[in-house]
């Protein structure tokens, strides 16, 4: 790229890095430092301002770069993405939000350990949403390095480095100094951001197509180098059988996965009420439903201005599909239009990073200090430190991610945060579910369910081609690929319903009955929520 699309694109990245920080800092000022207000903001927001938090957190580099980049290069089947993320919110709505707000404070371990032996539920539940957490945040970081790497006009290994560990600092930053307030307002400044920067750009594909979508999908296709195969199913998961069940797998991630994510769960204790919380839903909806349909246009806009051919050659993954669309709706590379445009378009991409990095990071925290921490404490610890340990776990947080960044910087980052989401569909989703809803379920069950949901999602994960034994594993030169799909949601996500199961009909020691009234009562009604 031109010297003017790096001066200008930096000068956008170090104006929203300034206010961001200036938020973190002047919220930093009118805290009282409790673990309400560190974790949850203290319960302040109003549903539309969690909805548009939510929605900044949820919209990641995953949706922006990962998604459109997907469909500019496989077309029809890249659409799999923007649908499941978005049906996976009707999930979330009906099952999930208002009663994890009735049940718990913080995390996801406080809805299950309501009803448990606390200790090993916390522990298990906790690890469970770091390890979600982490792979999620890889995702972000890979997106990081993508943006960089073309802004600079290249793909210098050096810059990507440290584009990862910049974004790296600057969440343990957001995190350590504001909590959940200063990270709320920088995703609602980040959605606002990426709404608008996503209209703009849709507007101007479908006017350079004078409306005419059927148009645009044409020269797409005639672009794609595919052909007709482009807009029909199976040019990535038609191939044979084990692309189908791929694509099975994929899907099922997809819908199930965000009932589990930690950063997601945890944004509805932000808000003061259970109607507040699914108000908020309904919000994000609408913002993440409209999102992703303008993912559809840009994706085959991408394809059919850009071409395919021109985005493999920039990413292989696909991440810069819309960079590179802007820049050619502006006018193109030595336009003043294109150059600006690239810019601002880039710009949000990096904002839309540092946002969800902010989220995930203090969700993850909180699991370290608020379950695994105050579990393994000893007893006369100061009650205040929970909050500090949350703070030096952010910096152990982010060094993990920056190093799996680095490792992973050549993977799509849509397909990247679909394993992410197989994680915590496998080992989140059943414990939650069956905590919630299933009479007898017991800590034994809860402990195995977690487990035997965690444990062959990874191992799968490491046994897949997405490790190694293909030219676009990770570690190419090895094979050690014993399971063929790319996503283990098949398998593993049926193991933690099935572990949970077993654990509780083996178990010696009987549900407590007292308790689940309890929690049966207090998700219905809300009475005596936090």
């Amino acid at each position: 790229m031109t010297g003017d699309h790096q001066t200008l694109a930096l000068v956008l990245f170090g104006a929203f890095v300034a206010v961001t920080l200036g938020i973190t800092t002047y919220v930093s000022r009118n805290r009282h430092g409790s673990a309400e207000e560190f974790y949850a903001g203290g319960r302040l927001f109003s549903p539309m301002e969690n909805g548009f938090a939510i929605a900044g957190d949820y919209m990641s580099a995953a949706s922006f770069l990962g998604i459109s980049g997907l469909i500019a290069l496989y077309g029809y089947d890249g659409l799999l993405y923007s649908v499941g993320f978005l049906v996976a919110w009707l999930v979330v709505l009906f099952l999930v939000a208002e009663l994890v707000r009735n049940c718990g404070r913080f995390t996801l371990a406080d809805v299950v350990a309501a009803r448990m032996r606390e200790r090993p539920v916390r522990i298990a539940a906790g690890t469970s949403s770091v390890t979600v957490s982490v792979l999620y945040l890889v995702a972000q970081m890979v997106g990081a390095g993508s943006l960089v790497a073309l802004l600079l006009g290249g793909t210098s290994e050096a810059a990507q480095t440290w584009t990862v560990i910049g974004v790296g600092a600057l969440m343990v930053i957001y995190v350590s100094m504001g909590g959940m307030r200063a990270t709320t307002w920088i995703q609602i400044v980040k959605a606002v951001l990426l709404m608008a920067g996503a209209i703009a750009l849709t507007v101007l594909v479908l006017m350079r197509f004078h409306g005419d979508f059927d148009q645009l999908l044409r020269t797409a296709a005639d672009r794609s180098g595919h052909g007709g195969q482009f807009l029909a199913p199976g040019l990535k998961y038609g191939g044979d059988w084990t692309s189908r069940f791929d694509f099975i797998s994929l899907g099922l991630a997809l819908v199930l996965g965000t009932a589990g994510l930690p950063h997601i769960l945890s944004r509805f204790y932000t808000v003061p009420t259970a109607r507040a919380a699914r108000r908020s839903v309904v919000w994000s909806i609408g913002l993440i439903g409209s999102f992703y349909l303008m993912t559809i246009v840009l994706g085959f806009g991408a394809a059919a201005i850009v071409g395919t051919d021109a985005v493999k050659g920039s990413n292989a993954a696909g991440n810069t599909a819309v960079p590179l669309l802007a820049l050619d709706l502006g006018g193109g590379a030595d336009s003043t239009g294109g150059t600006v445009l690239f810019a601002v378009v880039a710009a949000i991409a990096f904002a839309t990073i540092l946002a969800v990095v902010a989220g995930i990071t203090l969700a993850s925290s909180a699991s370290v200090a608020h379950d695994l921490y105050a579990s393994l404490r000893r007893k006369n610890a100061k009650p205040h430190s929970e909050v500090a340990v949350a703070r030096v776990a952010a910096v152990g947080i982010g060094a993990v991610a920056i190093g799996l960044g680095l490792v992973a910087r050549d993977l799509n980052v849509a397909f990247l945060v679909g394993l992410a989401f197989a994680v915590a569909a496998s080992a989140n989703l059943p414990v939650l579910l069956y905590s919630l809803f299933w009479r007898q379920f017991t800590t034994r069950g809860a402990v195995w369910s977690v487990y035997g949901g965690l444990l062959p999602s990874l191992v799968l994960v490491v046994l897949s081609p997405v490790v190694s034994g293909s030219p676009n594993s990770l570690f190419p030169g090895v094979d050690f690929q014993y399971f063929p799909l790319e996503n283990p949601g098949l398998v593993s996500i049926p193991l933690g319903f099935l572990a949970g199961w077993f654990g509780t009909v083996t178990s010696s020691d009987p549900a407590d009955e007292a308790k689940h009234a309890e929690t049966e009562v207090r998700s219905l009604t809300g009475a005596g929520a936090a």
